[in-house]
């Protein structure tokens, strides 16, 4: 019961879907394709978004959530499988690490008494953090602990601290290393780093990209925000790194795109009644906000970017228009609405059948439904004809009709006749 329960937490854990969002969660787009015996090199996480790439040199049967004893500096740490298989290889070309690169190696997998030494190693973090800080502050220096992570076997800690400048903290390492009597390294991260380990729900409603997926940061200026044609408030742009948000990178490509479709904004628009100034742009849906007056806004007209150009150019030939707007007569016919939802339904051909229907019927060429309902009504007996005539008695009630019909006149016929009168004579 115990190793089938096992395997299931590890299904659960690799598929991740009661597991907490993180880069240890990716999708695993070649599972069932490739395994950890493709490659043997497996991805570790540990604490937060602290990672690294591990030999496996005894070819252990590791799958993504394992959790496994690897060498630390010095003893070992204890970390969890995030990646295995082929994906482990592209990830070190991505991180620009060569396959010569000596590793450091899985040991084995973690047993219960390593599983529970690294939870009490985990334990003292917190309480850590919290007097180093204060002997931070009592030596003077100019920096932030922002976080403490212990190795699996409590022999070493690991300072992560934010600083502006060159901070000398030799005396700092000694006295915490007597304090805590473990092996102290430091370790200088940035805002955006500590945000990411810290983690936390940004104002989107999710996960910051920081703690879940973002592994190399770049910078972000003012001027994303201005390509955008966001409010300058850095209470907006702000993330909780207190750094402009990283989403504002995001997007800045297409919306540089879509602005060289807008006319320039030092051009103004002539009509015949007063001059329009560009006011303010709406970037992705191309429409322009345009005023007659520089400073405030006044006598708003919203038209297409099309339209602007359009104006533009009569405007170079010395033409005014009447009025920025299209007037309702030249407006093109808006599109009709497709129901796509509709296109796959069972009765979408009705329609068209009974107009073909009607089509015929008009037509004469399709029974109506009278005629239809003759056709299936049953046959009544129809009355006795009177017998015919015999043809000859037919043929003679023709004859008297054909001889009153007065016959064409015919000259040759009378000159015939005329000449055989003379020569009886």
């Amino acid at each position: 019961m115990d190793t089938e329960k096992k395997d299931t937490d590890k299904k659960k854990c690799g598929g991740g879907c009661k597991c907490p969002r993180g880069k240890l969660f990716a999708t695993n787009w070649l599972d069932g394709i490739s395994s950890g015996n493709d490659f043997d090199v497996v991805e570790v996480v540990f604490k937060n978004t602290r990672a690294g790439f591990y030999a496996n040199p005894n070819r252990l049967d590791l799958k993504i959530g394992d959790m496994v004893a690897v060498e630390g500096a010095p003893g070992h740490d204890v970390g969890r499988v995030s990646m295995i298989g082929r994906l482990v290889r592209l990830q070190m070309k991505k991180a620009n690490i060569s396959a010569d690169t000596e590793l450091k190696k899985v040991f084995r997998l973690a047993t219960q008494t390593d599983l529970e030494k690294a939870a009490e190693a985990a334990s003292r973090e917190e309480d850590t953090m919290i007097r180093s800080r204060k002997i931070a502050e009592e030596l003077g220096l100019n920096m932030k602990i922002g976080d403490v992570e212990y190795q699996g076997d409590g022999g070493k800690a690991i300072f992560y601290y934010i600083a502006d400048e060159r901070v000398d903290f030799r005396k700092l390492i000694r006295i915490l290393a007597d304090t805590f009597k473990v092996r102290i390294e430091m370790k200088q991260i940035g805002a955006r780093q500590e945000a990411g380990r810290i983690g936390g729900i940004g104002p989107c409603g999710r996960p910051l990209c920081c703690s879940s997926w973002m592994t190399h940061f770049v910078s972000v200026g003012t001027g994303a925000a201005r390509v955008q044609d966001l409010s300058m408030n850095p209470q907006k742009l702000a993330g909780q790194c207190a750094k402009l948000k990283c989403c504002l990178n995001f997007e800045i490509d297409s919306y540089s795109e879509a602005q060289k479709k807008l006319p320039p904004k030092d051009v103004t628009l002539e009509t015949k009644d007063a001059t329009y100034f560009y006011f303010k742009p709406d970037i992705l849906a191309r429409k322009v906000t345009y005023s007659t007056d520089k400073s405030i806004p006044a006598n708003l007209v919203t038209i297409d970017a099309s339209r602007a150009f359009e104006i533009i150019a009569l405007n170079k030939q010395g033409i005014k228009v009447d009025a920025l707007e299209v007037s309702d007569e030249k407006q093109k016919e808006k599109p009709a609405y497709v129901d796509l939802v509709e296109q796959e339904s069972l009765t979408r051909f009705d329609n068209s059948k009974r107009r073909k229907r009607r089509r015929q019927q008009e037509n004469g060429k399709a029974p109506t439904q009278q005629s239809k309902q003759s056709q299936q009504q049953p046959k009544q007996p129809q009355p006795k004809q009177p017998p015919r005539q015999p043809k000859q008695q037919s043929q003679q009630s023709q004859q008297p009709q054909q001889s009153q019909q007065p016959r064409p006149h015919n000259r040759r016929r009378d000159n015939r006749k005329q000449q055989s009168g003379k020569s009886d004579k």
